[in-house]
């Protein structure tokens, strides 16, 4: 069994309600989560969406490979309505890997870790409420050290305490 780490968002629709429906479909596949963060809303990164997002970091475990946890996840964003027309533009949802155990992955359709979590304030903040120690495999330092080094000035505020 791997933990996997996902950071679920969107900011289009009825954000809360897309949250919710996310963590539902995610319990369906991987039961429980072991641990999750609060919601919090996110000013938009990469400039080409538009409105705050709602996301939240999640942590379940898995006996899938992680090509087929990308599979499960990318069919949950479908059902959840995400059209893929540009590259951070506006979305209902979105579900990344940012963690899978301490294993590294690099191939045509997935990077793990993802290679953005220490310059992304919205995935450091509900990261560092629950895996504040956890070390990122390849940078060889903890979600805490990584937020207190992190450029991004987004806005991030709590919305939902867990």
């Amino acid at each position: 069994m791997e933990k996997v780490v996902f950071v679920i968002g969107g900011n289009l629709g009825d954000r809360m309600k897309l949250i919710e429906q996310a963590n539902s479909m995610l319990r369906e596949n991987f039961s429980d989560p072991l641990l999750f963060s609060s919601v919090f809303e996110t000013a938009a990164w990469g400039k080409l969406s538009e409105g705050d997002y709602l996301n939240q970091v999640l942590v379940f475990q898995t006996n899938l490979a992680a090509e087929g946890v990308l599979t499960i996840i990318q069919e949950i964003e479908n059902r959840l309505g995400r059209k893929r027309e540009e590259k951070w533009g506006n979305r209902t949802m979105d579900i990344d890997i940012l963690y899978f155990g301490q294993q590294v992955i690099q191939n045509r359709t997935l990077i793990i870790p993802h290679p953005f979590i220490s310059r992304r304030r919205f995935v450091l903040e509900p990261l560092v409420e629950i895996l504040p120690d956890f070390i990122h495999p390849i940078l060889r330092v903890s979600s805490t050290q990584m937020l207190e080094i992190c450029t991004d000035t987004s806005s991030v505020v709590r919305l939902i305490k867990k």
